[in-house]
């Protein structure tokens, strides 16, 4: 039966992980990066191309970017569907004369990490290692927001040995069952 990995192991099977998963990103067409939220994604196109050069067709499961006339840098179904109402294009200006298809993807599922922009992309990342940058609690929808405000707030009571919210709502029905029945014993009566 082989033994797990030493964590010196782990480290240089890790680093070496990313180092293929950069090498592999690298040979794409074009460069990409996600939150939580969104994806950026960016095409190096030639210097004199102009926003009439360029073809972008985006639905809610599909993407193909490409120069008229050439083969697409991108054109395949999307990983995960985008709210194509909150993603945009642009054609940008970058350094050494060069230009770049600007284009911001807006995930519809705000709790999923992509592993590829598109499903036929030739490389894919390990969603498993991705470490997402802290959020703000405002920055949640609020039906999420409620819940880890209800999750923290329970912490908290574990933590100082309270109850949390929902054993105060079994003690706050308790407590108005008394009240409507005097006549019962509740000395012995037990939550769980």
């Amino acid at each position: 039966m082989p033994s797990s990995p030493t964590p010196s192991e782990r480290e240089r099977s890790d680093a070496e992980a990313k180092a293929r998963e950069k090498e592999e990103q690298a040979k794409l067409p074009y460069k990409w990066t996600q939150t939580i939220k969104d994806l950026e994604i960016a095409v190096p196109v030639a210097g004199n191309l102009r926003g009439k050069d360029i073809e972008v067709v985006m639905t809610k499961t599909k993407l193909k970017v490409a120069v008229k006339g050439q083969t697409p840098a991108i054109d395949g179904d999307l990983t995960h569907a985008i709210k194509v109402d909150e993603s945009a294009w642009t054609l940008e200006t970058v350094g050494g004369g060069g230009k770049e298809v600007s284009i911001h993807l807006d995930k519809s599922n705000k709790m999923e990490w992509w592993d590829a922009v598109v499903t036929n992309a030739e490389y894919k990342i390990d969603t498993s290692k991705i470490v997402p940058e802290n959020s703000k609690l405002g920055d949640l929808d609020g039906q999420t927001r409620g819940m880890v405000e209800k999750m923290m707030y329970d912490q908290r009571q574990k933590e100082m040995g309270k109850p949390t919210s929902e054993e105060e709502g079994k003690m706050e029905m308790l407590k108005k069952f008394q009240a409507q029945h005097p006549e019962m014993d509740f000395s012995n009566a037990k939550m769980s």
